[in-house]
């Protein structure tokens, strides 16, 4: 498994690890270094660092980094490469197939910066990115898992895979034993507790959370609070910077808890109201959605792709905004503040999609799937 972060390795993969191994296979994770390394190892697994820059684009360094995954595999010889994220699984398909590994499984969850952003650098980095993937993505042996219907079309319209060899596999999955439903109703008399919780970028919609906070604070007091959970990321020019959440603070708009590891991410799901993602962007399907549903809460997200997939029936099992419309996002979460019956009859139904579609052990069962038909 080879991803650009361990910290994504270790949040979104490690049960899949774990299920591989449960059925005698061995698995080694590969990727940059990074502190959650060492927490793959006390999972008993071995984990191989990549000398691999995320955003790299020195042509002398990222060619002496394929070299040196090419001697990595090479040496490892594995049956199988699952690569995540784009530049991991241009990279990793393209070496797998040089030293001819029998199965090349690639997982891009959104089509990521190059493709979603309108900044000089994307837009003249795309079309090499594009015909880089037609070259490492394709082949007899390779499988696409894309994670909703939106991406599935695209890449079928850019001619990138065949068809045949794309799988929709919808989300990562959420283990529903761990995120559970809990009584809310000791919280009554409290101020309503909405939370979101994302990487800091500017396109998770951070700007239009904390203007919908800065519109219903104003109005609503001390009768609502609004929670932000995430760490920025100097690495993605999108990032918000720390100076910029910290004047929200003492603003007294949000409280910030910074990153929350994903152990205790069930425990502060428990603690909140409402939960809100109004990202941009296509999202591949958030993890943090499907959490909060497996949690009972009830969403407000935007009308994009992967994040329509997790609300599906608007009004119904979720809300529905407009991106980029902080008003949008006021109001609605202003509805869910004013009607505790419809925050439970959301979240009861958003709990409800979760089981039925996103478990944990579905996803699990289906990408082992894609494996078996390779080899």
């Amino acid at each position: 498994m080879f991803a650009n972060t361990d910290w994504y390795l270790y949040n979104f993969r490690l049960s899949l690890a774990k299920k591989l191994r449960g059925k005698g296979h061995e698995v080694i994770f590969l990727s940059p270094h990074g502190e959650y390394g060492e927490r793959i190892i006390q999972e008993g697994f071995r984990w191989d660092v990549a000398p691999m820059s995320r955003r790299g684009m020195n042509p002398v360094k990222e060619l002496r980094f394929l070299l040196w995954l090419n001697r990595w595999m090479d040496k490892v010889s594995p049956d199988v490469v699952h690569s995540f994220t784009i530049k991991s699984a241009i990279y990793g398909s393209l070496i797998a197939r040089t030293t001819k590994v029998s199965a090349r499984v690639n997982a891009v969850a959104g089509l990521g910066y190059i493709f979603t952003s309108q900044h000089i650098r994307a837009r003249l980095l795309r079309p090499v990115v594009r015909n880089l993937m037609r070259v490492a993505l394709t082949g007899r042996n390779s499988r696409l898992i894309l994670q909703n219907p939106d991406d599935v079309n695209v890449f079928k319209k850019a001619s990138i895979v065949k068809p045949d060899h794309i799988r929709l596999i919808m989300s990562s999955g959420v283990d529903c034993e761990r995120f559970k439903c809990v009584d809310r109703s000791q919280r009554h008399g409290q101020p309503v507790r909405v939370l979101m919780t994302a990487r800091l970028l500017w396109d998770k919609g951070v700007a239009e959370f904390v203007g919908a906070a800065r519109m219903l604070k104003a109005q609503l007091g001390e009768q609502i609070e609004f929670v932000l959970a995430g760490s920025p990321d100097p690495g993605n020019p999108a990032s918000v910077t720390e100076e910029e959440v910290k004047s929200w603070v003492a603003e007294g708009i949000v409280t910030w808890l910074g990153h929350v590891d994903n152990f205790h991410m069930p425990e502060l799901m428990s603690s909140a109201d409402i939960f809100v993602l109004p990202s941009y962007y296509g999202e591949g399907l958030p993890r943090t959605l499907i959490e909060a549903g497996a949690c009972g809460l009830p969403l407000v997200t935007t009308d994009i792709p992967g994040c329509r997939e997790a609300v599906n029936r608007p009004g119904e099992n979720g809300i529905i905004v407009s991106i980029r419309d902080e008003k949008s996002l006021a109001d609605a979460i202003l509805l869910l503040h004013q009607d505790r019956d419809l925050r439970e009859r959301l979240g009861k139904a958003a709990l409800e999609h979760v089981q039925r579609n996103f478990d944990e052990k579905i996803v699990l069962s289906r990408t082992i799937e894609v494996y078996r038909e390779l080899i």
